[in-house]
């Protein structure tokens, strides 16, 4: 497997003895244009890598900021394409550029075909939130041609045996769902965030695949406290809500961008 441009930025974040900063945004949100623009914020806030969401009209892992945002994505019309066009744009300021999506639009629009598209436009690699490595055959094959990275998921009720298939599955970094439940920013990070990883990292020891958090973060302080064991600190709903509360986009872009740097902060205080 080629080094990917994530795999580049996490090293360079362990090197430099901090955790990488992961941002979330849907392609489309609250136009293309913009979402790029969006993107370009975040990146010049901070962040190291940037999971580009495809929108989808199930989406059961999300709560209801990033329902939001997805759902006017979707009425702005976004389509798989100009997804990449994101990706494209998104690899273009220099972060490591991922697409976040269930399956079902993978697979309707083609396996072999979106690893393609997503390698040509500077794609690292794909977040598939539903999918589990037994069911995966069809997309370990694509992505390994593609030479683009597959991140799966974890969670706080993963057995020890689920935690090492997943991760063995896995490239890039393992995502570990710091709860059970769905997205949003909330008060506190749970304290099984800690544990997981902890239990993660005796499945990993070997390969040292990084091992990232996601699920509740929502400011610079819980970004410094995951990032004192985790390896990438990943937020999504907290650039979301910043956008959906602006009253224009001039507006919003500073908001994200000054989140970004907040978030940017606390990962390097660990």
């Amino acid at each position: 497997m080629p080094t990917t441009t994530l795999r580049s930025k996490l090293a360079q974040a362990r090197e430099a003895d901090r955790a990488a900063l992961i941002g979330y945004l849907p392609a489309g949100f609250p136009d293309v244009e913009s979402s790029i623009r969006v993107v370009q914020a975040m990146v010049e806030g901070g962040c190291d890598v940037v999971e580009v969401g495809l929108p989808y009209s199930d989406p059961m892992m999300d709560g209801p900021t990033i329902q939001r945002a997805a759902g006017l994505a979707l009425d702005s019309g976004t389509t798989t394409d100009d997804v990449f066009q994101v990706v494209e744009a998104t690899a273009a300021t220099g972060a490591a550029a991922l697409v976040m999506s269930y399956w079902n639009p993978i697979e309707r629009y083609g396996v072999e075909r979106f690893a393609t598209e997503l390698a040509k436009v500077g794609g690292s690699g794909v977040i598939t939130p539903d999918l589990i490595p037994e069911e995966a055959d069809e997309w370990v094959a694509a992505s390994d041609k593609a030479g683009i990275d597959r991140v799966f998921l974890v969670a706080p009720s993963s057995s020890d045996r689920r935690l090492a298939l997943t991760t063995e599955a896995c490239g890039g970094f393992v995502y570990a769902a710091s709860l059970m439940g769905v997205t949003g920013t909330r008060a506190q990070v749970s304290d099984t965030a800690e544990v997981l990883v902890r239990r993660t990292r005796e499945v990993t020891r070997d390969s040292g695949l990084p091992i990232c958090v996601g699920l509740g973060i929502s400011n610079g302080t819980q970004a410094a406290e995951v990032a004192a064991y985790a390896d990438g600190v990943i937020v999504g709903a907290g650039f979301c809500q910043r956008i959906l509360d602006a009253p224009d986009l001039e507006t919003g872009l500073v908001a994200v961008r000054s989140f970004a740097e907040e978030l940017a902060e606390g990962v390097r205080s660990r």
